[in-house]
């Protein structure tokens, strides 16, 4: 459970990587520097201007593997908690 955590972590770069290169081409240098800083501010741009720069899957799919990433983490976590 812990390896297909650690995967779906993993795979959110993908992503985020999708939206800072159409940052970059979008909005300019000082976004996209923004973007690779901070993964939520790159989270919500693609959010807001998915429509416009066709993001909509990649964004989708972003959101799917975050709560994916989210709930695997979590269940790793509890259940190491309960073997202690």
């Amino acid at each position: 459970m812990q390896i297909l955590g650690t995967l779906a972590s993993v795979a959110c770069l993908i992503p985020l990587i999708l939206v800072v290169i159409k940052m970059f081409q979008a909005k300019g240098p000082l976004h996209g520097i923004l973007g690779i800083i901070c993964g939520l501010y790159a989270f919500i741009w693609g959010w807001m201007n998915a429509e416009q720069q066709g993001l909509k899957k990649v964004m989708i799919i972003w959101t799917v593997l975050i709560i994916v990433s989210i709930a695997l983490n979590g269940m790793t976590a509890m259940t190491l908690q309960s073997v202690e």
